[in-house]
């Protein structure tokens, strides 16, 4: 899924599965609603009902909110760099080494090339 924070720019939240939907009408239209659960990834192997209950407490998906202090704060550049371009949402302590995706503190905009050879290496 991804998730439009500004005009132009978009971010990827991860993978969810569809748990329920419906729709809402708010007076003037009909509003599709849904209901959705962060997964860890999508398998072709198992079948939808293998993952339905497969909620992450602790996920790697950045919110919406700390996306939007984080490119406030780090004026829409990389950090590195200063590069606008093929930018991304890194975790300053890498995920996979318990860093938390929920605190500014912890993420920062870095180009493509910073973000890649940074990997899950702890600077």
């Amino acid at each position: 899924m991804y998730e439009k924070i500004k005009a132009g720019i978009w971010t990827d939240n991860g993978f969810f599965q569809l748990v329920d939907s419906w729709i809402e009408n708010d007076g003037i239209r009909n509003v599709f609603k849904f209901q959705l659960v962060a997964v860890e990834s999508v398998s072709d192997e198992s079948a939808p009902e293998e993952n339905s209950n497969r909620i992450f407490e602790r996920s790697r998906i950045i919110p919406t909110s700390v996306k939007l202090e984080v490119w406030a704060r780090d004026a829409g550049k990389c950090v590195t760099c200063g590069a606008t371009d093929e930018l991304h949402f890194d975790h300053i302590l890498p995920f996979s080494k318990g860093g938390t995706s929920l605190k500014a503190e912890n993420i920062q905009l870095l180009c493509a090339r910073h973000n890649l050879s940074k990997s899950a290496k702890i600077q």
